[in-house]
């Protein structure tokens, strides 16, 4: 996401060579890549891309790993249809493009995933867990929908006049204290206003040293001083979805 001084986006970091162990499904007006436990669950979580969208690897790979920790795990397409960002785009194009993809305004794309997931998958219990733009939708989406009971934000743009503070249910905020994208300040502040007023669980958790995208943009195994934290992030993911879902 773009920092509201800096509208140039992030850069798609490690692109994980993955193939995916789930399958893409038709749900409502839109697709979406469904992965599934071994064993069968009433527990499943909503996967928001980033601007790259709902096919990029990296995502997927998440998604899979929130499978193996017993959970369903849908990652749609909640750009309905149109083009993700590629890193090839021309970057003074991005504010335009982004403009028709508002992080806000995808409640008739939720409203399509939770029903297939109630009904279609035997869903009772929910979470929702989101990248990048996906950090922003988290954010919208559990101050809109009471059953989704855990939700998790991950570097999602904020804005200095962002009121988040009627969260319904227990939100994680994972943030890189190197992000060039979002200063620490605009944390503090979010964090500041959550003290506040906000009537539910939430944690906001800086990880030392890293950039922008960490968790899931950024391979263990090429980054090896950057390991720990990357493992850290995704396992107070799970951790988080596993204590309130």
């Amino acid at each position: 996401m773009a920092n509201e001084s800096r509208p140039c986006p992030c850069g798609i970091g490690d692109r994980f060579d993955y193939e995916g162990c789930g399958q893409e499904v038709q749900v409502g007006h839109i697709k979406a890549y469904v992965c599934k436990p071994p064993a069968g669950t009433d527990k499943a979580v909503i996967v928001i891309h980033d601007i790259f969208g709902w096919q990029l690897p990296n995502t997927r790979y998440m998604a899979d790993m929130l499978a193996a920790n017993g959970y369903i795990a849908i990652c749609p397409d909640f750009f309905a249809g149109r083009e993700a960002w590629k890193p090839s785009d021309d970057w003074s194009k991005f504010d335009d493009w982004l403009k028709t993809r508002d992080a806000r305004k995808i409640s008739k794309e939720a409203d399509a995933v939770l029903k297939y997931l109630k009904e279609q998958c035997g869903a009772k219990k929910l979470g929702v867990v989101g990248f990048c733009w996906g950090g922003v939708a988290v954010r919208h989406l559990m101050m809109t929908y009471p059953e989704l009971k855990a939700g998790v934000s991950l570097y999602g743009l904020i804005k200095d006049s962002d009121d988040i503070s009627n969260l319904l249910n227990p939100t994680f905020f994972i943030f890189a204290e190197k992000d060039e994208f979002i200063p620490l300040h605009q944390v503090t502040l979010l964090e500041q206003k959550l003290k506040k007023s906000c009537k539910v669980d939430f944690e906001v958790k800086i990880y030392p040293g890293q950039t922008h995208g960490f968790v899931h943009r950024r391979r263990e195994d090429i980054n090896p001083q950057d390991k720990p934290y990357i493992e850290e992030g995704r396992k107070d993911m799970i951790n988080w979805l596993n204590k309130y879902i």
